[in-house]
């Protein structure tokens, strides 16, 4: 799974990378330790209903899926990813993938490594330290306590897809998130691919990323913690692992 990731990103620099159109973002509050139901920003396409032309937006988020028809938000902490195998099929998140998909662009993720002796909180980016884009779905959710015509009546919630871990970092974790490479940047959020059949085969093409793990120190293990340090690397604890 994808517990906890990284995004430090400036709104310009998003703009810029993702070819974003129109961005609903003044700023980000940079984060070295997103943990769910934290705002996120997330790009997606969408066509506009009067111009019929579709358009790349950068938007404000909340880590955790709240589903359409759901009658509170208290479950969005436990959707905050989608397996892969199913999500085309559970209720959750199968409309989201026809209709709804996005971007989480994220700096990396954390993981913890499981040992006899405790658990290695490991870092996880690109090979080159690009920004990586997390296949992720999104839903509106209005919040039947409020009017129609309240600022706040809704409530946008993403959840990152997550696939099985590789060989080379499935020794950490044998979950990672589904990122998806630039080149398919615009296959993945085309709003008119919206079968199942369609979705299925373009998940199933999404190639495998080259990630690389980087031990961490234990500040991380707090949501409390931030800051760039906590991506600092350390050295393997001597005797023993982090608990």
């Amino acid at each position: 799974m994808c517990g906890r990731y990284v995004m430090a990103k400036a709104v310009g620099d998003l703009v810029a990378e993702f070819d974003v159109q129109e961005s609903y973002l003044e700023s980000i509050e940079p984060s070295y330790n997103v943990a769910p139901t934290d705002p996120v920003p997330l790009i997606l396409d969408r066509r506009d209903r009067e111009t019929r032309e579709i358009s790349r937006k950068l938007v404000l988020s909340r880590w955790g899926l709240v589903p359409s028809w759901a009658k509170d938000t208290k479950g969005a902490a436990r959707l905050i990813n989608a397996r892969i195998e199913t999500v085309t099929e559970k209720p959750s998140f199968r409309k989201a993938a026809s209709q709804r998909r996005g971007l989480l662009p994220s700096m990396g993720y954390y993981e913890w490594q499981k040992t006899e002796t405790g658990k290695i909180p490991t870092f996880l980016h690109g090979a080159e330290q690009e920004t990586l884009a997390f296949a992720a779905l999104f839903e509106n959710w209005p919040n039947p306590a409020l009017p129609d015509d309240h600022p706040e009546k809704w409530l946008r919630t993403a959840t990152i897809i997550t696939n099985a871990a590789s060989d080379a970092i499935g020794h950490i974790h044998d979950r990672t998130p589904l990122i998806v490479s630039q080149d398919m940047w615009a296959d993945w959020l085309d709003p008119e691919t919206t079968s199942e059949s369609d979705v299925r085969a373009l998940l199933d093409s999404i190639p495998e990323p080259h990630l690389v793990p980087r031990i961490v120190g234990d500040r991380v293990n707090s949501v409390r913690n931030n800051g760039p340090d906590l991506i600092d690397a350390v050295e393997e604890p001597q005797g023993g692992l982090f608990s």
